[in-house]
């Protein structure tokens, strides 16, 4: 079975049991046992991160960072290649084991943490946060409050960068995981109390041709 039909039977089967975020265990486990692959796991940084940070970079020195569902490791481990003090969290128990053994001598603290249940110190306490993917694997329903908890995790001051597949006003989702966000959805940012400093609407140069969400925010 195809590695995305794979992940969208997974979370229909879980969302059906009202648990929709259950289905991200389940995909790791699988892909720890050979019986699937995650498919945004591409084993390097996200190239979308990088270009970011080659037009620019940000200062680290003395600077807190958090990696929203960090999975196998790639963002977090380049944030702290950065200089950033680094802690990655997934709501994945095993992505978080896995993720340990494959960076043993890791810098980054690595965390099993639920994004609508996160620890009090970390409200407000990181200078810069990454989001890219998490919030359009959850379903619709779920997006405004995921979007509220992440803005919650941005320090006075600090920074937030969001990378997410985008959609039209009006254009009809298609099944998901993932579920692409409008404009208009990214805007909830702005009303968690961010402001936005940059936003990019474009599509890949290579096939597929996915049209990307590239947003910049910072608290004031």
């Amino acid at each position: 079975m195809p590695d995305r039909a794979r992940v969208r039977q997974l979370a229909a089967e879980h969302i059906s049991r009202g648990d929709p975020l259950g289905w991200f265990d389940a995909l790791y486990q699988e892909a720890k046992h050979g019986d699937a692959a995650i498919p945004w796991a591409d084993m390097e940084p996200n190239p979308r991160l990088i270009a970011f940070w080659d037009a620019h970079p940000l200062e680290t020195s003395g600077k807190r960072a958090l990696v929203v569902g960090s999975g196998f490791g790639d963002d977090a481990e380049q944030l702290a290649a950065w200089g950033f003090q680094t802690t990655g969290f997934d709501i994945s128990k095993t992505a978080i084991e896995d993720v340990k053994k494959r960076f043993p001598k890791t810098r980054v603290d690595y965390v099993v943490g639920d994004l609508f249940g996160p620890p009090s110190q970390w409200r407000r306490g990181f200078d810069f946060v990454l989001e890219i993917y998490t919030v359009q694997s959850f379903p619709p329903g779920l997006q405004p409050k995921a979007i509220e908890a992440i803005a919650q995790l941005v320090a006075p001051g600090g920074e937030l960068l969001v990378i997410a597949r985008g959609r039209e006003e009006g254009e009809p989702l298609t099944e998901g995981p993932p579920w692409p966000l409008t404009r208009k959805e990214m805007s909830s940012f702005q009303r968690a109390g961010l402001k936005e400093e940059s936003f990019e609407d474009y599509a890949e140069p290579e096939p597929p041709w996915v049209r990307r969400f590239r947003a910049l925010y910072v608290r004031p």
